[in-house]
């Protein structure tokens, strides 16, 4: 049975963190939706491990956001996915997406999170005191002032929350979230 799920976005998105996701949804049958802060077309980023202290970015594809937070009902969804970039740093900011990402952990609905998509959690604040994840490392503090134990795992699942480390880690991500999904 065809499932709908919700990506969180803007402009920055890591684009294998978005794209890689979106495909494989569509290529299992599901219905991908991108939510960003409005409806446009988003400028994606690709971060790349070359020897540096960090990752560098460059500027990757183009991606189209389907609907605005403000219009995102989050019980049509049956899962939601966070990508990882820049995005994070501001979508969080939007005075919708708080209670869209709550939703999901209320419901026990799956939610995928990789790299940096903990600061969206971190604003969102849903109930993760006790739980286990894992995120970028330079996120870790983001994990542990949830309230959470941070894994040192490019991918981690602890109940309805599938974590990644960053895009290398999307093909275990999407594997485990798919199996949430159902």
């Amino acid at each position: 049975m065809s499932k709908k799920v919700l990506i969180l976005a803007g402009d920055a998105v890591e684009a294998l963190e978005i794209y890689y996701p979106y495909f494989r949804l569509l290529e299992a049958g599901h219905e991908a939706v991108i939510a960003a802060p409005s409806k446009k077309v988003l400028h994606t980023v690709v971060h790349d491990f070359e020897g540096w202290d960090t990752y560098t970015e460059k500027v990757g594809y183009r991606l189209e956001a389907h609907l605005p937070f403000s219009e995102v009902r989050p019980e049509e969804y049956d899962g939601l996915i966070i990508p990882g970039g820049r995005a994070p740093e501001y979508i969080r900011l939007d005075p919708h997406v708080p209670a869209i990402v709550r939703h999901f952990f209320e419901a026990n609905k799956p939610v995928g999170a990789i790299c940096h998509a903990v600061l969206v959690l971190a604003a969102a604040k849903p109930p993760l005191e006790g739980r286990q994840m894992t995120a970028y490392t330079a996120c870790r503090p983001d994990v542990e002032n949830l309230g959470a134990t941070y894994v040192d795992a490019g991918l981690h699942v602890d109940g309805n929350l599938v974590s990644g480390h960053a895009w290398p880690d999307l093909p275990g991500f999407m594997r485990e979230f798919l199996k949430l999904l159902g």
